[in-house]
């Protein structure tokens, strides 16, 4: 992980906040993604859905190389779809929800999955923002206090 903007720590746990809030969530609550994405209005859609008309890719992706796919937002004109892979368990599905909840959160722009090359385009400033909101999403510092106690700095 590079290290991310000045300040933007604090503004990722504020908006973390601010969505328990609206989400009518205490500070140390789980967060659900999946509701989130519903008060959002961004559509959820599990790989295995695409079984019929991709079996191979959806074999592959949820057996052989399970690893290789978790998730992305895809782009209708201004519309995002979270594409997850259901294979994974239910928190690592948390997980992925809440990175691309992220990026959408965030504001980050859509970008060009693969380059003209073929290879992966990969911001990864951007990526790091996402999996830093993603954290504070799914546990705040409240909750970590709350189940690690109180957290003290260590003595050398």
């Amino acid at each position: 992980m590079s290290p991310l903007r000045r300040g933007f720590k604090t503004e990722a746990n504020k908006l973390a906040r601010e969505i328990r809030q609206e989400l009518r969530l205490k500070l140390a609550d789980p967060l659900d993604p999946r509701a989130l994405a519903r008060d959002l209005d961004i559509p959820l859609v599990p790989l295995s859905v695409l079984k019929k008309d991709a079996p191979d890719v959806v074999r592959h992706f949820s057996r052989q190389e399970r690893g290789a796919f978790s998730a992305m937002t895809m782009f209708y004109r201004t519309r995002r779809v979270i594409l997850y892979n259901d294979s994974h368990s239910p928190g690592r599905q948390a997980s992925d929800i809440a990175h691309e909840l992220s990026h959408a959160l965030l504001q980050h722009p859509p970008e060009i999955a693969i380059d003209h090359r073929g290879r992966r385009n990969w911001n990864q400033d951007l990526e790091d923002e996402a999996t830093w909101l993603a954290g504070a999403l799914l546990i705040s510092d409240e909750a970590a206090i709350e189940i690690g106690g109180e957290v003290r700095p260590r003595h050398k």
